[in-house]
């Protein structure tokens, strides 16, 4: 009897813990709330203005938009690391949830103020570009020439699964190696899968960084292709992280903490 209701206990503790009500509560998180939103606005507003075109023979180049991305995560992950997690990305949110490492109240409140902070930021990036400007869009993501809908959520997944994979490994509180280079490591990881995926999809491995220009422009087509890809090959790579690839030492919560 003893064990059946110590058993039922640690069932409802461990519910309690995955839906994180008593996280949620507190007023700290609003000031969580406002640094993922924050963090968003920033990343998609200066992300998307590096794929303006200003001179039409002379397109914004991959690198250019690789290293805007990656610097940008990177000085973010540094500001807004110790506060909030510097998620900034839905795909990464849920990836941690799946690894355990946020729960499932907390994930979904920042998915909410991620997808606000990226339209909030191609917002104001349309509003403070130059008429002529206007002409060539906000940076928002499609399928290269050629690309089929699976080979761009394939594309998007594998992205994303190595972004997410990433994001475990240099926050693993367990891990005293990796103490530090948190945001160059991301930073990095987002530069290096924009070189690659460009061509093939924009390289969104964001949502929230998709869904801000789609929202301003009013240009819906395949945007789930870039909710598909990405929140699988987040999950995908918490549930491997979490299976095999985690520390043996004590857990705690993974976030870009210094």
């Amino acid at each position: 009897m003893l064990n059946r209701s110590t058993s039922r206990c640690c069932s409802i503790l461990r519910v309690k813990e995955f839906v994180g009500l008593e996280e949620v509560t507190k007023l700290d998180f609003l000031v969580m709330l406002f640094a993922e939103t924050l963090g968003t606005f920033l990343l998609v507003l200066i992300g998307c203005a590096s794929c303006i075109t200003w001179v039409a023979a002379t397109p914004p180049t991959v690198v250019h938009i690789a290293f805007t991305f990656g610097l940008a995560v990177a000085s973010l992950a540094q500001a807004l690391g110790p506060i909030s997690g510097c998620h900034v990305n839905p795909a990464v949110s849920f990836g941690l949830l799946v690894s355990g490492n946020c729960t499932f109240l907390k994930a979904v409140s920042y998915m909410v103020c991620q997808c606000c902070g990226a339209i909030a930021g191609s917002a104001v990036l349309k509003l403070i570009m130059p008429a002529a400007q206007k002409s060539y869009g906000l940076g928002a993501t499609m399928l290269g020439p050629g690309v089929t809908i699976v080979q761009g959520i394939v594309m998007e997944a594998i992205i994303t699964f190595l972004l997410v994979l990433v994001v475990h490994a240099v926050t693993d509180p367990k891990r005293t190696d990796t103490r530090g280079w948190a945001p160059l490591a991301i930073g990095l990881t987002i530069s290096a899968a924009h070189m690659a995926a460009v061509p093939f999809t924009g390289s969104s491995m964001n949502p929230a960084r998709t869904l801000g220009p789609a929202v301003i422009d009013g240009h819906f087509s395949n945007v789930w292709i870039y909710w598909v890809g990405p929140i699988a090959g987040g999950c995908t790579a918490g549930g491997v992280y979490r299976m095999g690839l985690r520390s043996n030492k004590d857990d705690d919560e993974a976030s870009y903490d210094f």
